[in-house]
């Protein structure tokens, strides 16, 4: 669970058979991006020169909407861990394969001014939860 400025989130763990649960219960808002380690990983630790293979459900802070969703598309997605949003990076460096990790984001480490589509709004807090499946 985490505790907010505003509100507080929970997050189940993804598992093999099912996704991962985010719970928003109010609003919801960090002023600072937090981690936290689900089940931990025992493969190669992610590092910032890492390529990683990650599955991963994002969820708006303001309203608990999933804004993206690679679990719901059945595919992991794959991408150099410094070419992310900064507080993803944050999530993803440190943790090793296997890992299965939550994390709020704060605006600054998000999409400060939002995204094109509106999905994520000016101001809005993010939470991720993510399974970390490969990093060379």
């Amino acid at each position: 669970m985490f505790q907010g400025t505003k509100g507080s989130i929970e997050v189940v763990a993804p598992t093999a058979e099912n996704a991962p649960l985010i719970t928003v219960n109010g609003k919801f808002a960090v002023d600072e991006t937090s981690v936290k380690t689900l089940v931990p990983g025992t493969g190669a630790e992610v590092t910032t020169s890492s390529f990683v293979t990650f599955c991963y459900s994002g969820v708006t802070g303001r309203d608990g909407s999933t804004f993206d969703d690679s679990f719901s598309r059945g595919a992991p997605i794959s991408y150099p861990a410094t070419q992310l949003v900064p507080g993803f990076t944050k999530a993803l460096v440190g943790q090793k394969v296997g890992a299965k990790v939550a994390v709020a984001v704060s605006p600054s480490d998000g999409y400060p001014s939002g995204t094109p589509d509106g999905k994520i709004q000016p101001g809005d807090s993010i939470v991720f939860a993510l399974s970390i499946l490969d990093a060379s």
